[in-house]
């Protein structure tokens, strides 16, 4: 009689807090004070009515600033929000227009928006594999996309899919220590299968004396295949930084092109052993074809077509972006499809098996083109210990300052001690985040691929909120690219995390 063991389960992932009273920030304790000092001041200087009327003020300030909905937003970076939206529509900048009859220079249909400066070169690596490098030029990124082919879990043992998730962990907790390293995305799409792929390789196989009867049998599966069947694909974009370290000279792109050429292969065989199957640096002829079908979903059986039959379609990166776009508050239309993205606000709650986003990754007969992408952004250990120790004096003042303590304040207190002690040993420190994009052809099921994803979420126990008023935005940081979305923002991510 053998004895099972239970299955593991993975957690204990935080939200950064800052210490404040009252479930304020930092900032919003500082104004707390400040406007208590001076609605005394006011009362000493005129009269009592004065103070009052300035404590008012200050008080429903730090209102806008407590009040916060499931998904953490306040009252005030949802009203900034809608400003900013509304400010956006006045001047037009919601709206694309490409190719000769747009306004982009040269008649170009160049990637709008975050990527809209972007560059693309092609250069080998060490093992004479081409690969593309994307800069950034307002941020001095530049990032390399690794086609993965991932096993899957099917019919393989828990303890395999065990030592595939360690492996995880262990590549990102390297990355802390790779010099230069930004940020990674890991990116699964799922999207309707053209049937060419299965065709080409059919007809490749089949015997020219074989029976009628056989080969009729073969055609037929070739043509009603692909109705209702998918394809899964994989990406992970890595993205360095010009300068090698803080304050460090920035290298050109050719430096950075022959550094990379020499690192690129440790990282791809480092990558195998996570599960991720045959990996390969991605071309830049590839990653043309992979940004054009994820902005004209139309496209895909022709550029399909065209590499079954050996002559690929000769794409450039001024040319892969939508001849149009309009960003709406909550969708974003764009060429042949209309597209929602949302922003996962809350991890999973407790401890949770591998599986818990099984579901979520899968196809889904609601959606036609569905996009999931993992963002992390690995923290080098000298900035890990310093992070974990703020976390933890910020939570234990929380508990303190109040006679009264909630479950949830405990729970992120005894959390914060245990990441530190994880820390200490020598685990590695990541922010992560999430971004699903839902595409669909017809905008008509809208609607269906809206509640399909709100299904998907509630199974795989995420909070998940639709990016309002920045989906064009949201929709290229989706795609494998490597956008740093804290280096695109006006006001810096610290200073909207204590509002």
């Amino acid at each position: 009689m053998t004895m099972q063991s239970a299955p593991r389960s993975y957690g204990n992932w935080t939200k950064p807090k800052t210490a404040g009273l009252l479930g304020l920030g930092s900032i919003g304790t500082a104004v707390l004070f400040v406007g208590a000092g001076f609605s005394v001041i006011v009362t000493m200087a005129s009269n009592i009515l004065n103070g009052v009327v300035t404590a008012l003020v200050f008080g429903v300030f730090l209102l806008t600033v407590a009040l916060k909905d499931k998904h953490g937003q306040s009252l005030l970076m949802r009203a900034t929000t809608r400003v900013g939206w509304m400010v956006t529509k006045s001047t037009g900048t919601h709206i694309y227009r490409s190719g000769p009859l747009g306004r982009a220079e040269w008649g170009t249909a160049q990637l709008p928006g975050l990527a809209a400066g972007s560059k693309l070169t092609e250069w080998h690596d060490s093992y004479n594999r081409p690969f593309a490098l994307l800069q950034i030029p307002t941020t001095s990124d530049y990032t390399v996309v690794i086609e993965t082919e991932p096993d899957g879990a099917a019919l393989v043992d828990r303890e395999q899919v065990d030592v595939w998730v360690a492996e995880w962990g262990m590549w990102l907790a390297s990355l802390g220590d790779e010099p230069g390293i930004e940020a990674v995305s890991v990116t699964i799409e799922t999207a309707p299968d053209t049937g060419t792929r299965l065709r080409r390789e059919v007809n490749s196989r089949i015997d020219p004396d074989a029976p009628e009867f056989a080969t009729s049998i073969l055609h037929d599966l070739v043509r009603q295949y692909p109705a209702g069947s998918a394809t899964i694909k994989a990406y992970v974009a890595i993205t360095f930084n010009a300068a090698a370290r803080v304050g460090g000279k920035k290298r050109t792109p050719d430096e950075m092109g022959r550094e990379l050429a020499s690192r690129l292969p440790g990282l791809t065989q480092s990558l195998s052993s996570t599960g991720a199957g045959a990996t390969r640096p991605l071309s830049a002829q590839e990653l043309c074809e992979v940004v054009r079908v994820a902005y004209d979903p139309a496209a895909a059986r022709l550029i399909d077509d065209a590499n079954a039959a050996g002559e690929p379609p000769e794409l450039y990166w001024p040319e892969v972006g939508p001849t149009a776009h309009q960003s709406n508050w909550d969708t974003y239309r764009h060429d042949s499809a209309l597209s929602v993205t949302w922003m996962m606000s809350g991890a999973p709650r407790g401890n949770v098996p591998s599986s818990i986003l099984a579901r979520l990754l899968a196809p889904h007969r609601d959606v036609a083109r569905k996009r999931v992408t993992l963002l992390y952004r690995p923290i080098d250990a000298a900035k890990a210990a310093a992070i974990v120790e703020a976390d933890v004096r910020a939570s234990t003042f929380n508990v303190q300052s109040s006679n009264k303590p909630t479950a949830r304040s405990m729970i992120a207190t005894r959390a914060a001690l245990a990441t530190a002690q994880e820390e200490a040993s020598g685990a590695g420190l990541v922010n992560f985040g999430m971004l699903v994009t839902a595409t669909v052809i017809d905008a008509a099921h809208e609607a269906d691929a809206k509640a399909a994803i709100d299904n998907l979420s509630a199974t795989a126990r995420l909070r998940l909120r639709i990016v309002h008023g920045s989906q064009d935005s949201a929709f290229a940081a989706a795609l494998p690219l490597g956008l740093v979305l804290p280096k695109h923002l006006r006001i810096p991510s610290e200073i909207r995390e204590q509002l």
